[in-house]
């Protein structure tokens, strides 16, 4: 079972930056795709941001495009999420997770996640007004 282990949380104020990781020691960084998710209490998780990383393809929800960036460093096994801008609305938990199918439909992004199901403990963020 793959572990995932998010990081690099905290409390900003809008308008801040924040660049967590997602580091995946047991995962083999070939021919996968790599999702961010977010959810707050009482509502879905969502699906953020997504990375093919053999091809280095990237999509986003219409609601962090243009602030939020995917990326890695397959050798240290890490996916990053550099997070500028950052609104309230932005304030979750956030998760990652390898993808199986993705769909982008009416803003939003649908991320399947693969493998056995298992969750990290995430990452909380917070952004003040």
């Amino acid at each position: 079972e793959v572990q995932f282990v998010e990081s690099g949380g905290g409390l900003v104020q809008a308008g801040a930056s924040l660049n967590i990781p997602c580091t995946a020691p047991g995962l083999t960084f070939e021919r996968i795709a790599i999702g961010w998710f977010r959810q707050v209490p009482d509502k879905e998780r969502e699906g953020v941001a997504c990375m093919d990383i053999g091809y280095g393809d990237k999509y986003y929800a219409d609601s962090v495009k243009g602030r939020f960036t995917i990326s890695s460093d397959n050798a240290k096994k890490t996916v990053y999420l550099q997070m500028d801008q950052l609104e309230p609305e932005d304030s979750a938990v956030y998760y990652c997770s390898t993808v199986g199918e993705m769909a982008h439909r009416q803003g939003r992004l649908e991320l399947r996640p693969s493998g056995s199901g298992a969750w990290g403990q995430g990452t909380l963020v917070t952004v003040s007004s």
